[in-house]
């Protein structure tokens, strides 16, 4: 390093103690052929990017607080700071407490610069332009100096240039998108690359099923170690082009990757969790398959006795006692047999996939065919199939780590008629009909195949219970043996309803229903349950429109969410910049981005179970509004529970897929709070949540010291204890429990516990909320264990400044907690890693509260 080079490093050794921080004092290579960049992902005091690019010997570099954007119209701030070693280019680690900059850094994205014109001139005249070639950000960027106001740094902003690789934000976030460090990666490939052929030695060394030596094939240097699936879009129709794409099954299970480097076989999630130790049967039977080296895209799923993926099944294979078995499907090989394919057209990539595949064949590890048929057939089989949809893929598409155009995706929904056997009586409000009670005839009989109470209006409402008058029976027109809840009006089996629904149970119940229509010319003695049949030979396609109702096209800012199949509306995210956090400046569509990104570990958390919504219409500092029932015909993704669940009131609500965080979101829901009980076992909880709330003068260590206390004094009850963070000022301690025991006691023995710590430990606890009562002590809200109590649901954001999350943590990180807002919906992504690995075992450590009750003392 030069001595000028050296001397440019006087402010950044200045701030750090390189005895404690691993931080390199100085030195790294500098560029001979091109100049490098990088940009440093940096969980400090906030979560910002640290932008840097090499010039004289040092890294020149900016901070930038939201992270380079691919929009021409989005103008980052970029705070100029102090120079950087070059050798500062390849750190990752975590900068100790204490020592400035404290915190997590990755290596973000990094590659070469090239800058337009002389570089020192345009430093010093305040407008740098350049070309990135990086991993993450290429093309044309430039960075101008701002007049600054006395800020202690020079404040800069960092802007895309128009050119070919610009995207607007409302469909593009390339921080979201490529949350993770590129530092196991090759170098980014040339901007002009000379195609090489590899040595016929080296390629036969692969093995068999060695990947093809196509033009676009590249010898890899070496596998990555991590890497990122290609994500498929939304859309609301198949594409015009059909014979240009190939179309697969939307598989309904978990997205994996399997990586496979010399006999070795790691199996990855989609969000980069290592589930081998979970998935030991299938990477036996991968290995067992002697795979070329590799990274091999696909899905799992558990296939139900039709063949169909059963995503229940999946859910529960993991920890059942004998669990069905698993099968990958796999549909793509972005790297095989030492040759990086990414750039090979689908159709080749697939060709080389099930050649490999067909080796050594097995009944668990499947190449995913595509379907020969026209995409409008293809659709409509899809869907009477009751699969999740269809995924088409351009043919001569190379393969990206992002969501694309290339990938799209077609959702089905479910729809038929129904025989109406009865109906029960309207709640609340509500007249005419509370819900209708449906059949299908099977072997001469009527089963009972559930109910459906959403989709009326008044009118529909008044004329239905006039005709359902009119064929009003004393008989039971369902097979003898068939269940039917509540207190049901019977009538004779000759109306016909059609509906549309989520999907049907193991029961043969259908789930999610929405009533459209009653239908006067079908014959009630026809309908039985629609299956699927082959379609004939030479039919003309039919239309996608008419075969099943599809999603439409997602994006981020301007987002359209799922279609509503009931009414046939898109939901449309308005209003996206509005500021719903004046302290941090988050906005409307931060927070959909935010439950984008943890709708798969939130529904863990949210899946059958009640929900209530905190809607927050003014901002976080405005009036909120607490929901627990409310219409779903414009909440994708949201459902109306059984009614007969709380005959009292109207039906509650579920969140049922990923999707109803979004559109709720859009309904300016900011937090989701959900009850202690599953839909399906309603009147027994199957958990016991014990909120430790502050009083004033309360600090955080004593929170956490009364945290260790009662997991000590409910471990000693025989309990297991999990933590999660409240998001707010207080942290939760939840006890699952086998649902045995009544609302009524669980409430009880909760309050019994609370009563005998408080008794116990009257210097720190207290059992009655007033605010007098706990000035300087903790109350232990053990109210929220009531029948239609509610507490805030693990990965919720809440209604605050700064808006944390809840979150769930391990026993042994409750000591580096720094409050129970330690985690923001802007600093989530340096915990997304974790998920919800750190509630493992939750499940197996649910008891019953008999023994409890009785080391206790207190008679359930």
């Amino acid at each position: 390093m030069s001595t000028a080079a050296t001397g440019k490093l006087a402010a950044y050794k200045a701030k750090r103690n390189f005895s404690i921080t691993g931080e390199p004092a100085e030195g790294g290579v500098e560029g001979v052929d091109a100049l490098s960049f990088v940009v440093q992902k940096h969980w400090a005091t906030r979560l910002h990017y640290d932008f840097r690019i090499e010039l004289d010997g040092v890294m020149l570099s900016w901070a930038v607080p939201k992270g380079p954007s691919y929009d021409s119209h989005d103008k980052r701030l970029a705070a100029h700071v102090e120079d950087h070693p070059i050798s500062y280019s390849s750190f990752e680690g975590t900068i100790p407490a204490g020592q400035y900059g404290a915190g997590k850094v990755i290596v973000w994205d990094e590659g070469t610069w090239h800058p337009v014109g002389d570089s020192h001139a345009a430093l010093r005249a305040g407008n740098l332009k350049f070309e990135l070639r990086g991993h993450k950000l290429k093309g044309k960027w430039a960075l101008i100096r701002m007049k600054g106001r006395g800020e202690k740094q020079e404040p800069w902003l960092l802007i895309k240039e128009k050119d070919e690789y610009v995207r607007p934000a409302s469909e593009f976030s390339v921080v979201d998108e490529f949350p993770d460090s590129v530092k196991s990666l090759q170098e980014p490939p040339p901007k002009k690359t000379a195609v090489r052929k590899a040595p016929a030695k080296r390629a036969a060394k692969r093995g068999a099923g060695a990947a093809p030596l196509h033009p676009g094939a590249k010898p890899a240097a070496a596998l990555p170690k991590t890497f990122s699936p290609q994500l498929a879009t939304l859309v609301d129709a198949p594409p015009g082009d059909p014979s240009d794409w190939v179309y697969e099954i939307k598989f309904d299970g978990y997205r994996l990757l399997a990586r496979i480097d010399a006999g070795d076989v790691q199996l990855h999630t989609r969000n980069g969790n290592d589930w081998t130790a979970k998935l030991k049967p299938l990477q036996a039977e991968i290995a067992r398959m002697k795979l070329p080296d590799g990274w091999y895209d696909g899905e799992i799923v558990v296939l139900n006795d039709k063949g169909v993926p059963d995503f229940g099944a999946l859910q529960t294979a993991f920890d059942a006692a004998r669990p069905k078995p698993i099968v990958y499907f796999v549909f793509d090989v972005p790297f095989m047999g030492g040759f990086d394919l990414r750039e090979v057209p689908l159709d080749d990539r697939r060709a080389a996939l099930r050649t490999a595949l067909a080796t050594r064949p097995s009944e668990h590890v499947k190449f995913s065919e595509a379907f020969d048929a026209p995409p409008g057939s293809v659709v409509a089989s899809a869907c009477r199939l009751g699969l999740e949809g269809v995924i088409a893929k351009r043919r001569d598409a190379a393969y990206r780590s992002t969501r694309s155009s290339d990938w799209i995706k077609l959702k089905c929904s479910h729809r038929q008629e129904f025989v109406i056997g009865g109906w029960t009586d309207p709640k609340a409000s509500r007249t005419g009909i509370g819900s209708l009670l449906l059949g299908v005839y099977e072997g001469g009989k009527l089963r009972y195949a559930g109910n459906v109470g959403t989709g009326f209006d008044t009118r529909t409402l008044s004329s239905t219970r006039a005709k359902l008058d009119g064929v009003a029976s004393d008989a039971n027109p369902f097979a003898k043996g068939d269940a039917i809840p509540g207190k049901p009006h019977w009538v004779r089996p000759e109306l016909v309803a059609e509906v549309t629904f989520g999907e049907w149970t193991s029961a043969g119940h259908i789930r999610h229903s929405v009533f459209h229509a009653l239908r006067l010319d079908k014959d009630a003695k026809a309908i039985v349950r629609e299956k699927a049949k082959s379609a004939p030979r030479g039919a003309k396609a039919q239309s996608p429109a008419k075969a099943a109702p599809l999603a439409a096209k997602a994006t981020q800012e301007t987002r359209e969410a799922p279609v509503s199949h009931a009414l046939n509306t898109k939901l449309r995210i308005t209003h996206p910049e509005r500021v719903i956090d004046a302290s941090t400046g988050i906005t409307k569509v931060e927070l959909i981005r935010y439950y984008g990104l943890v709708g798969r570990l939130m529904m863990d958390h949210l899946r059958k179970r009640p929900v209530s919504l905190v809607r927050a219409p003014a901002g976080v500092a405005g009036q909120v509004f607490f929901q627990k029932h409310a219409e779903v015909e414009k909440l994708p993704g949201v459902v109306q529970l059984d009614a007969s669940l709380d005959a009292d009131h109207p039906p509650m609500l579920e969140v049922a897929t990923a999707d109803g965080l979004l559109a709720a979101a859009q309904w300016n829901v900011v937090e989701f709070h959900t009850q202690n009980a599953l839909a399906g076992d309603y009147e027994h909880p199957d958990r016991i949540v014990f909120d430790l709330d502050p009083g004033e003068g309360v600090d955080w260590s004593m929170i956490k010291q009364a945290a260790e206390l009662m997991r000590a004094f409910l471990g000693d009850l025989g309990l297991g204890p999990f933590l999660k963070t409240s998001g707010g000022k207080g942290l939760h301690v939840v006890v699952p429990l086998k649902p045995k025991a009544d609302w009524d006691r669980a409430k009880a023995f909760s309050k019994a516990v609370v009563d005998h710590v408080a008794r116990t430990i009257p210097q720190m606890f207290v059992s009655k909320s007033g605010g007098r009562n706990r000035v300087g002590k903790i109350f232990i809200d053990y109210l929220r264990n009531g029948r239609g109590s509610t507490t805030a649901c693990a990965w919720s954001a809440r209604s605050r400044p700064g808006m944390g999350i809840s979150v769930p943590v391990a026993w042994e990180e409750l000591a580096k907690l720094r409050g129970g807002d330690h985690w923001t919906i802007r600093s989530v992504q340096a915990r997304l890693d974790v998920g919800n690995d750190a509630w493992k075992g939750y499940a197996k450590a649910a008891r019953t509260l008999d023994a409890a009750a009785k080391a206790l003392g207190f008679k359930l």
